[in-house]
């Protein structure tokens, strides 16, 4: 498909996700659209993952990648909201005072635990092209009383901030969904100070796995289609300038690919 084919595809299938986490009276709704949809929750609970394994009911997307700590502490529209592959903030580290950026931030669960976290010295910038998903983040935010917390709008691949404006930025399962990876990671890197770090949980797909197989085991929308494989993500983070890159796998999302976790970071100067 061409870019704009694909990012209405993706804007289309997450604003009716966060249509159907408030009911028409204003009631938190469990059932959440197609079960077919690997990063949407369960249709029979919004905790509960529809990629979880028969065998042990793992969760590969979901709220239940949280602890229940956490999920307690939030909005319940906020969790039922979740559409991630794993938890970023677990790999961020991040410290009171610093500026984050999540990057397709949803209905704001990630900017909310980040806020937390920051403290109020310091700020979290939620960035998503959907408005359904705004809207949800902001009355999230509101609810959660979360004063240095922020929703932008805008696309990954053109990031509405300065050069060097941000300390950390993390993802949940939404670089994948991008037509343009290669920008995404250009934008994180100008953002970033230098020093800088990322963060980022996406499903990422065994080396040798062509796109076609990819493909052919899930969807766009539903996070598996347009995943890079371990080597393609090292690859574009190195040509964006970031050093010390890994990516891990975490746990299987369908055959041969998996949830994963990815740090980098950029340098402080030059190269180091």
């Amino acid at each position: 498909m061409e870019k704009p084919d694909i990012r209405e595809e993706v804007r289309a299938r997450y604003a009716e996700a966060a249509r159907a986490v408030i009911a028409p009276d204003g009631r938190t709704a469990l059932a959440i659209v197609d079960s077919d949809q690997c990063c949407a929750p369960s249709p029979a609970t919004a905790g509960a993952s529809c990629c979880a394994t028969e065998a042990d009911e793992t969760p590969v997307f979901g709220p239940e990648l949280y602890s229940a700590l956490d999920r307690d502490d939030l909005p319940v529209e906020a969790v039922a909201a979740s559409l991630g592959c794993g938890n970023p903030l677990m790999i961020a580290d991040l410290h009171e005072g610093e500026v984050v950026l999540d990057l397709g931030s949803g209905g704001g669960i990630d900017v909310l635990l980040s806020a937390k976290r920051v403290g109020g010295t310091g700020h979290v910038y939620g960035l998503d092209m959907t408005e359904e998903m705004l809207e949800l983040a902001r009355a999230n935010a509101a609810k959660a009383g979360a004063t240095n917390a922020e929703f932008l709008k805008g696309v990954i691949e053109d990031i509405p901030l300065p050069a060097e404006s941000v300390d950390v930025v993390i993802s949940n399962c939404v670089v994948n969904l991008s037509p343009d990876k290669a920008a995404v990671f250009a934008e994180v890197f100008r953002v970033l100070r230098p020093g800088g770090r990322i963060g980022i949980s996406d499903v990422v797909a065994e080396d040798g796995l062509s796109p076609e197989d990819r493909a052919a085991r899930g969807s766009l929308v539903g996070c598996i289609a347009g995943a890079l494989s371990r080597a393609e993500y090292l690859q574009l983070l190195g040509e964006a300038g970031f050093v010390g890159a890994e990516v891990t796998f975490t746990h299987q999302a369908v055959p041969q690919m998996h949830g994963a976790v990815v740090r980098a970071r950029k340098p402080t100067q030059g190269i180091d």
